[in-house]
């Protein structure tokens, strides 16, 4: 893997926990040789991430819309910056530029960057991984009702298995790097499985 992507909140959370945990993982990639791919910002987890994997004398690419840096929440640092039109092109290049992707705590936007990524890997648009860092419980009920969805049928369990979910910086991305996407799965779950 050359490059992963960490989307992540513009804001620091209530927890230290979720600081700690941006910043061990940032490290991590560093340490690793991959790069870190992200949302461009100076703000928040976004902020910590970049800081930290520069910090380790890793590479940092941020992607970001030309209305949020007139807003002055640019990363005055990065080792490359690209400024986009819109939040479209912004979660495009982020795919395009990585080969995995992790989603540390974050809001709204965050979870709109899992996921959009998770679903194209469904589709077979690519075979990338995508993860949850669970950083001290965020992600539980998001979990349980993650696994709702496969119970239901609203999903195969294949494609909910797509989703690796850690809690462990090393663990994660050693799962990352030996992951295999499903082959041969139809998203489609016939009427018939339908239970009576």
């Amino acid at each position: 893997m050359k490059n992963i992507c960490v989307f992540c909140g513009s804001s620091w959370g209530r927890r230290k926990e979720f600081e700690d945990a941006a910043v061990a993982l940032s490290k991590e990639i560093a340490r690793r040789g991959m790069g870190l791919v992200y949302g461009g910002s100076s703000a928040g987890l976004m902020g910590a991430c970049a800081d930290a994997a520069l910090a380790e004398g890793g590479k940092v690419i941020g992607i970001l819309p030309h209305s949020l840096k007139a807003r002055e929440i640019d990363h005055k640092g990065l080792s490359e910056l690209h400024l986009v039109d819109s939040m479209h092109e912004r979660k495009a290049m982020l795919e395009d530029l990585s080969d995995g992707f992790i989603s540390l705590p974050g809001g709204i936007g965050t979870m709109d960057e899992m996921f959009e990524i998770w679903t194209s890997g469904m589709l077979n648009w690519h075979e990338k991984p995508s993860a949850l860092f669970n950083v001290a419980g965020y992600y539980d009920d998001l979990i349980k009702f993650l696994d709702k969805i496969a119970e239901e049928q609203f999903a195969k369990q294949a494609h909910r298995d797509m989703l690796i979910v850690d809690t462990d910086v090393t663990s994660i991305l050693d799962r990352m790097e030996s992951y295999e996407a499903p082959r041969n799965v139809a998203k489609w779950i016939p009427k018939e499985g339908m239970k009576q």
